[in-house]
């Protein structure tokens, strides 16, 4: 399925990499693919005082979600480590929507059997 996802990768002082960005946007898309609510994702890479450090914002029809990583060694490193807390909160988000309906329909199902 195509994304129509927009994806923005940001060096903020630092050379761009286009082996990460390129991995980066790959992770993006498939993260686009797999939550379709989503439709704009921004990364920012900047090196801090000894590490790398990645902010994320995914926004969407129904999703505004922000992820910041820092400890990192390596681009690489800082952009999945974002990706990774922005994939959490993109499931948490997704099962909550799905699931809280379908569990308040499976009480009050229960009610009227009684």
């Amino acid at each position: 399925m195509a994304s129509d996802a927009r994806v923005e990768i940001h060096f903020k002082d630092l050379e761009q990499d286009d082996d990460v960005r390129e991995h980066l946007h790959d992770r993006c898309t498939h993260l686009a693919e797999e939550f379709p609510e989503t439709t704009d994702f921004e990364l920012t890479l900047q090196e801090s005082a000894l590490s790398i450090e990645c902010h994320a914002h995914v926004s969407g029809k129904r999703t505004s979600i922000a992820a910041h990583s820092n400890g990192a060694e390596t681009l690489r490193q800082a952009g999945d480590q974002a990706l990774d807390k922005v994939e959490r909160e993109l499931r948490k988000a997704h099962d909550k929507r799905i699931f809280t309906p379908r569990r308040e329909a499976q009480k009050n199902r229960a009610k009227r059997n009684v």
